[in-house]
Formats: structure tokens, C-alpha cells, sequence
């Protein structure tokens, strides 16, 4: 390894030394107490340092953000490689985040932070940009299965692109998210197992595009049985991020 290479490295692996910090810190004091002084403090570097990796504590937040969703990829990939047909693969990218999202808590309170609109608009264009570059497979993953759909016979688009299928599966389980994390909210409307509704919603959903074979959303064991299959044959042995 010549010396660029080396320095490369070094900075890279602080880089995440800083985020491992700024992880830790937000699990023992909360997101909204993160202070750049006190990950500089445990990391004994200078705060100029710091600012060196980035330009602001929303840009170290978003930096989190990306690492976290490099490992939410890797479980789409996972059912982009299943063997099944492409209905059960889609219900099953809905298992894949909320499975994510319940074993990993601290993406998704970091997550709904940052993406408000006051801190997205205080990242930078270049932190962004990696964002977005790292989010892709996850698009890529689910318009495949629709595609697979479409040229199976499974599934007719007939005025939606596959695109805007896959944005409709994606906004449902990210309100469920954010319902389900906002204490007390559900409760007001007896809601006790929210994420049990949203898998019969996605069956009821994905009825609604025509998408075969048609599911009966209200068979609970059979939408409880599809869910263990799936866990058993695509996510045995997975693990979060740190």
C-alpha cells in the first residue's frame, strides 16, 4: 500500500471511528443532545478536526444515515435472490424494512430526523449526492421485482410504470413507521399491532394493482405463515449494523 493509499485509509477509518461515536452518544443522550464538541471530546481530536470529515453536525448526520442504509441494502438483496414468486418477493421487501427498522432503532429515529426538511436542507450537496448513490439498489432492487411481475404475467402496469408501484409499497410502510414510533399515537385508534395491519394492508394493496396470485388479506394465519417462511428462508442469521 503506497503512502495515498495509506492516508486514505487512515481517513476513512477515522471517519467511522467518529460515527461509531456520534452512534453511541446519540443511544446513551438522545439524537437532539448530539453535540460535535462532545464526539470530539471522547474522540480526542480537535474539533477543526472534525469539521475536516464534515462541514456540519447535519452532514455527520446524514453520514450516519448512509452507513446505516449500505446494511438496509444488503437485506434487499436478500430477497432479490430468493427464489419465489414476485408477489411473495414484494410482500417479503416489506418484511425486510420493518424487520430492519424493529432491530434497528437507531436508523430509523435518525433516519425521520434528518430527512425533515430543516436538516436535509443543511446537508450538503456532496454528502447528499453519496446518499443517493448508496440508496439506489434499494429502488433497483424493488422495480426488479416488479419488472419480474410484469414480464411473468403477474402483474399488468397498464398507466403506472414500475416506479410509481414501487413508491406506493414504500410510502405505506413508511408511514406505518412513523406511526408506529410516534408513542401513544395508534393506541388512540386501537391500534395494538400496528406493523400486523400494515402486512394485511400490503396484501390489500398489492390486490389493488391486480397482482397475482390475489391474497386474502384477511387470512391472518396465512399472512403469519408467509412472514415465518420468508424469515426462515431469506433472513436467517442476519444482523444489524453495530
Amino acid at each position: 500500500m503506497g503512502t495515498r493509499e495509506r492516508r486514505q485509509r487512515e481517513i476513512a477509518d477515522r471517519e467511522e471511528l467518529l460515527l461509531d461515536i456520534a452512534q453511541e452518544l446519540i443511544r446513551q443522550d438522545g439524537l437532539l443532545n448530539l453535540q460535535m464538541s462532545r464526539i470530539a471530546d471522547k474522540s480526542e481530536y480537535a474539533v477543526g478536526t472534525l469539521y475536516q470529515h464534515f462541514a456540519s453536525k447535519e452532514d455527520l448526520l446524514l453520514a450516519l444515515m448512509t452507513r446505516y442504509v449500505k446494511s438496509h441494502v444488503s437485506l434487499f438483496q436478500r430477497v432479490a435472490a430468493w427464489k419465489a414468486p414476485s408477489r411473495d418477493r414484494m410482500f417479503a421487501i416489506g418484511v425486510a424494512d420493518s424487520r430492519f427498522i424493529s432491530q434497528c432503532p437507531d436508523f430509523f429515529r435518525v433516519a425521520q430526523y434528518t430527512l425533515s426538511e430543516v436538516v436535509w436542507n443543511a446537508t450538503s450537496p456532496e454528502r447528499r449526492k453519496t446518499f443517493f448513490e448508496v440508496n439506489d439498489p434499494l429502488a433497483e432492487v424493488v422495480i426488479s421485482i416488479v419488472d419480474d411481475a410484469r414480464r411473468a404475467g403477474d402483474l399488468t402496469l397498464h398507466e403506472q410504470n414500475a416506479q410509481e408501484i414501487s413508491m406506493a409499497t414504500w410510502s405505506m410502510c413508511l408511514g406505518y413507521h412513523n406511526l408506529a414510533h410516534a408513542e401513544g399515537m395508534l393506541e388512540d385508534f386501537s391500534v395494538r399491532d400496528p406493523y400486523s395491519l400494515m402486512f394485511r394492508h400490503l396484501q390489500y394493496l398489492l390486490n389493488g394493482f391486480g397482482w397475482k396470485p390475489l391474497f386474502d388479506p384477511a387470512d391472518r394465519t396465512a399472512i403469519e405463515s408467509l412472514i415465518q417462511r420468508i424469515v426462515k428462508e431469506v433472513f436467517d442469521e442476519e444482523s444489524c449494523l453495530k
